[in-house]
């Protein structure tokens, strides 16, 4: 039966299914794009508003049209979204999602997906970055690509070139998710009984500790530099280590924790390493982007608004 014959109803409910089916890759690309959750479930309804109010029956690919139109929302989201972070107070970090139950947060595979990754993305255009995402997160074709951001296909492939290119001089080789875990436990370990040498053993001389707080008072304001600095900062902060309790938590495919105060969250914390060792440490005081974490295994049970 062509939709054109199926009652109104039955287009709806259609339309319903095919948008639920391909939501997680939708909210994948959005998330990647934008870093943060929040932004991506809105670029998520408004495609899922466009999706309602289009001719459907004249669209080939279904998948092809919300991935498109998906993208490039998250692009104007992304371009008004760097100017509201200008006036960020303090390091900004993505906002880490629970990815307990869903690794890959709708990914073919989970590249871009790490939050040290995520953060280094944010120093690409909006553009670079869809490309990017689009390409080595979701597999897609460079002439599907060159068709989403309205651009040519040698376009795109210079794109997505000079992206690897300057994430390649960015990112360091990443250890497996196993090893991870170990290096991160045992840095809460050492942290918590004040052992400055363990930490330092474990630490590039490198070493940058990252606190995004946006002015939230106990965060600190710019990035902490360097093995002994991040190993000491890291014994007393947050400064309640004897006062509050380490819960392990799945963030972005790797490992983290939620420190607890009186029952509640107040801290997210992971690390960034590679075989030479931990080279970021990375700490979320905002409340709202906690919020959006302990929040983000429900966004695919919020009903969609018409």
């Amino acid at each position: 039966m062509h939709p054109e014959t199926i009652p109104a109803e039955g287009v709806l409910d259609e339309a319903v299914s095919v948008f639920l089916e391909l939501r997680p890759r939708l909210f994948g690309i959005a998330y990647r794009v934008l870093g943060s959750a929040v932004e991506a479930e809105d670029v998520v309804q408004e495609a899922w508003l466009r999706w309602q109010k289009t001719d459907r029956s004249a669209v080939v690919s279904p998948v092809a049209f919300l991935s498109s139109a998906t993208t490039r929302l998250a692009i104007n989201v992304a371009q008004s979204a760097r100017l509201r972070r200008e006036t960020y107070i303090g390091p900004w970090l993505p906002e880490p999602i629970d990815t307990s139950s869903d690794p890959e947060v709708g990914a073919e595979r989970a590249e871009a997906l790490e939050l040290a990754l995520l953060l280094v993305l944010e120093k690409l255009t909006p553009t670079e970055r869809a490309a990017y995402v689009l390409r080595e997160a979701f597999d897609y074709a460079y002439a599907e690509i060159a068709d989403m951001l309205h651009l040519t296909v040698i376009n795109v492939r210079k794109v997505v070139s000079r992206a690897r290119k300057h994430l390649t001089a960015e990112q360091r080789e990443s250890v497996d998710a196993v090893e991870h875990r170990r290096l991160l436990d045992a840095f809460v370990a050492a942290a918590q009984r004040g052992d400055i040498a363990s930490l330092e053993a474990m630490l590039t001389p490198e070493a940058v500790s990252l606190s995004d707080g946006n002015g939230l008072r106990g965060a600190a304001r710019v990035p902490v530099l360097g093995r002994e600095r991040v190993a000491n900062l890291s014994t007393a902060f947050p400064r309640f280590w004897g006062r509050v309790e380490v819960r392990p938590v799945h963030a972005n495919g790797r490992g983290a924790v939620l420190l607890h105060r009186d029952g509640r969250p107040s801290v997210f914390m992971t690390i960034a390493a590679s075989r030479r060792g931990v080279h970021q440490v990375m700490w979320v005081f905002n409340p709202s982007k906690i919020a959006a974490f302990l929040n983000s295994p429900s966004r695919y049970e919020t009903g969609l608004r018409a």
